[in-house]
């Protein structure tokens, strides 16, 4: 992701009911910014319009941001996620929460002015990618663990049906990998299909 402050962003904004997207535009065109769509009050073409115009920076200008609207966010928080900044005249803690929940990146209350918008999109940046950073250790973590109970689950198949001890076990699921330039995993999950598909039916 791009830094604001030094190469030029792919904007899409999206007029949520406070009609000031044009201000936006304009402080973004001074700041050398590229604005490749303004979305008004369709919230169902957002996630269409981030597939199919691949902006590095989504901006919701809005009195208070609808329902639909952090739905379509969240949608695309899934499936393409990216910062999001959001401006709101609503105080209210709820559409906020919802907002954040989300994925939006930065969400300013009460004030849109032109001065502020580039170290805004620079905090929404940096937090989108220390967030990015974060969910890539919690998938690995995740990943490590869900591929050491495989090979648990392999050794046991060994240990019970070849009568090898957990290292010996471990050793010949180690060589086999190594044998066929293969992930442990990979071969711990095919000894186990095996295992299965030999056992007779219950």
């Amino acid at each position: 992701m791009e830094d604001a402050g030094a190469s030029p962003l792919r904007v899409l904004l999206i007029d949520d009911g406070a009609h000031r997207v044009a201000l936006i535009r304009d402080e973004l065109a001074r700041l050398g910014h590229q604005v490749v769509g303004v979305l008004e009050s369709s919230p169902l073409m957002i996630h269409d319009c981030v597939k199919n115009l691949a902006p590095d920076v989504v901006i919701v200008d809005s009195d208070s941001p609808s329902r639909d609207t952090l739905e379509h966010l969240s949608a695309v928080h899934a499936t393409s996620p990216r910062p999001v900044v959001v401006f709101s005249e609503d105080p209210a803690l709820a559409p906020m929460q919802q907002a954040i929940r989300a994925g939006v990146s930065a969400y300013v209350i009460a004030g849109l002015q032109p001065q502020r918008l580039l170290p805004v999109l620079q905090v929404a940046i940096a937090r989108f990618e220390q967030e990015r950073v974060l969910r890539g250790q919690l998938e690995s973590a995740q990943t490590q663990l869900s591929e050491r109970k495989v090979v648990e689950r392999a050794k046991g198949v060994l240990v019970s049906e070849l009568g090898l001890t957990e290292e010996q076990a471990f050793q010949h699921l180690r060589k086999l990998a190594m044998d066929r330039g293969e992930r442990l995993a990979q071969v711990a999950a095919r000894v186990i299909a095996a295992r299965d598909l030999l056992r007779p039916p219950d």
